[in-house]
């Protein structure tokens, strides 16, 4: 079975097609900021991307009628269970407002559906963002008007989990993972009967990485709310984009970090260190939901590449359970696995509400 994949990001859409498992190729399609300019809105550029998809896959030689399927990455819609989905008429309706947020993935099911539904074929997307599987407990915070909220790389943290459970011969529902995505955000969270039911989602709390801030002193925030210095977005911006890594050092780029440690820059070090340090009290922390009841602490994402930091954080977790080691973040590979285990009936396709 052939499957397309689009990931759209700020000022690309990547395309890959898969027959099965095997990956046939990969393709971005970049989009200059000039021809994104004239949209108002991210879903004004649908017509604009949808074009230069089928261009794209029609210089490639692959006819849409030809596949089983295209499967879109999930924006931010409303709160929803893990798995995948039927892209339908109220999630297109929610993708095109942004109903949590104004996000280039928001395009991921709509350029599905355009491409998927004039061939009577099936559109789906894969754990979004918004997957909410927390147990309510754990959404409390001690004001009201501000629950916690289930926002996390899930895509890439149910299909690593699915990895575990496949290379360790464990039953998916019946394992118990502490897991860290680790990139420019980090997302920490314990995943256990299949459900991720805590997460420390990496645009409000959690450990600080190399572009956002993660938790900080309530009332240091406030006061720079109200300083009079900082306006609502520069402030947002040093929470997300300007935070954690870029905010001490100027860099995101953890191999530049290490590198200016080995040269003797004792600030670097000592942020590096730190944002390990609070990485693994994140980690210990959601072993509690579980009672330490934990088979393993899986770490994933862009920055698991480095030997040095996965190390170091070893050092501090491997007391809890023993520590895997998944690098990257296949996004492409993951939505092309969960549109097969649709097809083959090997997952229920869900009904978006």
């Amino acid at each position: 079975m052939r499957i397309l994949a689009i990931n759209p990001g700020s000022t690309s859409t990547k395309i890959a097609v898969y027959t099965d498992e095997h990956c046939d190729f990969v393709e971005v399609v970049r989009h200059r900021r000039e021809e994104l300019a004239p949209f108002a809105r991210i879903a004004d550029q649908y017509d604009f991307r949808l074009q230069m998809v089928k261009k794209a896959l029609t210089d490639r030689g692959i006819r849409v009628s030809d596949l089983a399927a295209v499967v879109g990455r999930g924006g931010p819609l409303k709160p929803i269970s893990g798995g995948v989905y039927a892209v339908n008429d109220l999630m297109c309706e929610d993708l095109r407002r942004g109903v949590q947020a104004e996000h280039a993935s928001n395009l991921g099911g709509l350029l599905a559906r355009g491409l998927a539904e004039p061939e009577g074929l099936p559109a789906f997307i894969v754990n979004p963002v918004s997957v909410d599987e927390m147990e309510d407990v754990a959404r409390i915070t001690g004001i009201p008007e501000i629950p916690r909220r289930s926002l996390f790389h899930a895509l890439n943290l149910k299909a690593v989990a699915r990895r575990v459970a496949a290379d360790q011969n464990w039953p998916y529902e019946k394992m118990t993972l502490v897991m860290a995505h680790l990139g420019g955000g980090i997302s920490i969270g314990v995943q256990t009967g299949g459900r991720m039911i805590d997460v420390e989602n990496p645009n409000d709390d959690g450990p600080f990485s190399p572009e956002r801030a993660g938790s900080v002193p309530s009332n240091g925030l406030v006061k720079l709310c109200f300083s009079g210095r900082y306006s609502q977005d520069e402030i947002k911006k040093m929470l997300a984009g300007n935070g954690g890594l870029v905010a001490h050092l100027g860099t995101s780029d953890v191999r530049e970090v290490e590198q200016r440690l080995e040269q003797g820059d004792e600030k670097a070090g000592l942020v590096y260190e730190a944002m390990i340090y609070q990485i693994a009290k994140a980690i210990g922390a959601m072993a509690t939901v579980v009672c330490g009841r934990v088979d393993a602490v899986v770490l994933t994402g862009g920055i698991a590449y480095s030997a040095r930091l996965t190390d170091a954080i070893r050092k501090r977790v491997e007391f809890i359970a023993p520590v895997l080691i998944y690098p990257g973040e296949d996004e492409m590979q993951a939505l092309a696995e969960g549109g097969l285990r649709a097809l083959r009936g090997e997952e229920e396709v869900r009904e978006y509400r």
